[in-house]
């Protein structure tokens, strides 16, 4: 595998390093974050994107800057299967839609995934340090079979997604993803979701194996989370990545 590092630019004091990863079955083209005070094995965090967008999409240059400029952290997006530099036909949901059908798509995405951690992990600057997973939505879709697939990611914010039966081949494929999840997970919901229903969506927090796991649940429709969700996804994670997240605390049951 090789890297091929493409354009690099400053946004807001963040370093954003475009690439396209070559010697797999197909390129993979993503961007690398980080920041003036990046170590050699700081944590990264993986972002994953929605159907209508790609690498950049809203919120994860916010993020991605967040974590690199205030946290030491590097932030890592790959494009879709057809989106961004890999846009087939109109790209977006419109080619989204007919990629989700074919069977190996979701495989295929884990795979791209995968070997492009482990090839940013072998690069000097960077090192194999901590890793946590963003993705809602199609960043969800393919981003739980990986985060169930890789045992590098300790911490997720996952989401806007629910336990489908259709396509057929997925359904038993996502269900599964969400038996193999584990590690602390924030699930966020959209209570009006025009795309995922409610049910679907409690489902899929119901099957997380993990024993611990945040509902955040907002009104609203898919596209409408709240900004404050950001600012505790960006809590969450550095919380869990840094390791002094503070252990579950229960409330005693109050007397009567």
């Amino acid at each position: 595998m090789a890297l091929e590092w493409l354009e690099t630019k400053t946004v807001d004091g963040a370093t954003v390093r475009e690439f396209t990863l070559h010697g797999g079955p197909r390129p993979v083209t993503g961007v690398l974050w980080s920041g003036p005070d990046a170590k050699a094995g700081a944590p990264l965090v993986c972002f994953g994107h929605g159907a209508s967008g790609d690498r950049h999409q809203r919120p994860i240059p916010r993020l991605a800057g967040e974590l690199a400029m205030k946290h030491g952290y590097f932030g890592l997006a790959l494009d879709g299967p057809v989106h961004g530099r890999r846009q087939i036909g109109p790209g977006g949901r419109a080619a989204f839609w007919p990629e989700w059908e074919r069977e190996g798509t979701v495989e295929e995405m884990v795979r791209d995934w995968r070997m492009a951690l482990q090839a940013v992990a072998e690069e000097p600057d960077v090192g194999a340090g901590p890793v946590g997973y963003f993705g809602l939505s199609m960043g969800t879709i393919y981003g739980a079979p990986f985060v169930a697939a890789e045992p590098r990611i300790s911490v997720a914010v996952l989401g806007l997604m629910g336990l489908v039966q259709k396509p057929a081949h997925y359904a038993p494929t996502i269900k599964a993803a969400a038996e193999a999840i584990a590690c602390p997970v924030c699930f966020i919901v959209q209570l009006e979701d025009e795309l995922f229903n409610r049910e679907e969506c409690l489902a899929m927090f119901d099957a997380f194996a993990s024993p611990d796991k945040r509902l955040h649940a907002n009104a609203g429709l898919h596209s409408h989370v709240p900004i404050e969700e950001l600012d505790f996804s960006v809590g969450f994670l550095t919380g869990w990545l840094n390791g002094d997240y503070p252990p579950r605390a229960i409330m005693p049951m109050m007397s009567e």
